[in-house]
């Protein structure tokens, strides 16, 4: 049994000291930020683009290129999230929303889990971007482009890096099994 110290409460994060035992029977303690989790969408339209934006960052200093993301309400779906997301930030709403997995941000001191999603049978609806959301530029770039800018070094956002790595193993697959089907080959 780990006792648990409140040392923040935030609008975001909690963060706790907890006294542990490891796997390895060693006892110590551990800062953990407590976080409610999130979903992150590649919105992917009918000509194979990605839509992007760039994103202020206070933390990182600056704007970064990210796919349309933010975090759970409490009681809220990830499903629901990125929906949400998807209009709030970019003015999208989508027909189908496919998992493409989750990542652990940073699994040595976080507990949050971001939920990936392919966004297809895209649609305009209105935005309400919120006061904390101060989007530069939203553009929508090639899937094979958007992977590109992740190889420059233009994108450096983990949850953008993976949804979009995820939404490319998953259209590739696709084409893949396509080709044959073609062929006739099994």
């Amino acid at each position: 049994m780990s006792t648990v110290r409140d040392i923040h409460r935030g609008r975001v994060v909690h963060l706790t000291v907890e006294d542990v035992t490891l796997p390895n029977g060693h006892v110590m303690p551990l800062e953990i930020v407590r976080h409610p989790g999130a979903a992150a969408i590649v919105p992917l339209d009918q000509h194979g683009n990605v839509t992007l934006i760039r994103q202020y960052r206070h933390a990182v200093g600056g704007y970064l290129w990210e796919v349309p993301a933010g975090k759970l309400d409490p009681g809220e779906s990830p499903a629901t999230c990125a929906a949400r997301e998807l209009a709030e930030e970019v003015g999208l709403e989508a027909s189908s929303l496919e998992p493409l997995g989750s990542v652990v941000t940073c699994p040595g001191f976080c507990d949050e889990v971001i939920h990936l999603f392919l966004a297809t049978g895209l649609r305009s609806v209105p935005m309400q971007r919120g006061v904390d959301e101060v989007i530069e530029s939203v553009k929508a770039v090639s899937l094979p482009a958007a992977i590109e800018m992740i190889r420059t070094g233009e994108i450096r956002d983990g949850k953008t890096i993976a949804g979009l790595v995820q939404a490319n193993l998953r259209i590739g697959a696709a084409n893949v099994r396509t080709d044959r089907d073609r062929s006739g080959a099994a």
